[in-house]
């Protein structure tokens, strides 16, 4: 599942540069986690890179947005095929 970002956040931007799907941006008041692009870095990294650096765990599933890893890696797929094709 996607990860999302609680309201526990201390705005200390660790974890936006570590995010390899550039699902993380700055919210209104916190960062916040874009769920179409997360994929726990499934394809990327053995654990989500967001929760290793987060130095107040605030950083957790989102059940909104639940997705077994077959389903992150097909998104994993996706993202990077269609990232590949914009290179063109």
């Amino acid at each position: 599942m996607a990860l999302k970002i609680t309201d526990a956040c201390v705005n200390c931007d660790v974890c936006e540069p570590v995010c390899p799907n550039k699902a993380i941006s700055l919210g209104e008041e916190y960062y916040v986690i874009d769920p179409a692009l997360c994929t726990e870095c499934v394809g990327h990294h053995d654990l989500p890179q967001c929760v290793e650096v987060c130095p107040v765990e605030c950083i957790i599933p989102d059940p909104e947005h639940a997705e077994t890893r077959d389903q992150l890696a097909r998104k994993y797929a996706a993202l990077t095929h269609a990232n590949e094709g914009d290179a063109a």
